[in-house]
């Protein structure tokens, strides 16, 4: 066995978002991130049981790695949210919604200098999904926030 030059796989970052989803929700879930964000599933990292329960899957979303397998005793089902950067929030959100997902919150534009909206994906996971649209400083942002929660009050 060859001696590891890092401490993580190549072309992973510290840390990826691992999915556990309710048994037979795998397939379903891939098929949302393929549909919704254009992920692509790594092929060589999938593996199952005899059964055909999904141990691990991995994808690629952008420049980043997610995963995930579906639960069985002692891992149980849980829900994520997950707050993910895209180029063209107004298609992927049209997109998400159109290969199933449910709108949390429709696009809008944000003090903090982003444009954001909400999708829940077949599974209950909640995507929050950002498009940068001002680069502003914090104090910027900290003047807005204060307009915004005096117009509030």
């Amino acid at each position: 066995m060859a001696a590891t030059k890092s401490y993580k796989p190549q072309g992973f970052s510290d840390v990826t978002p691992y999915f556990v989803v309710e048994l037979g929700m795998g397939a379903k879930l891939i098929k949302f991130l393929e549909s919704a964000f254009g992920a692509q599933e790594t092929a060589e990292y999938r593996s199952a049981t005899p059964d055909g329960r999904l141990m691990h899957a991995q994808l690629r979303l952008g420049d980043s790695n997610v995963e995930l397998g579906e639960a069985d005793q002692p891992s149980k089902a849980a829900r994520m949210s997950i707050h993910y950067y895209v180029k063209d929030i107004d298609s992927v959100h049209a997109r998400a919604v159109a290969a199933g997902g449910k709108a949390l919150m429709e696009p809008t534009d944000q003090f903090y200098g982003e444009r954001s909206s909400g999708i829940l994906d077949p599974c209950g996971n909640s995507w929050w999904l950002a498009t940068q649209i001002e680069e502003l400083s914090k104090a910027e942002i900290d003047e807005r926030a204060e307009k915004m929660a005096a117009g509030s009050r």
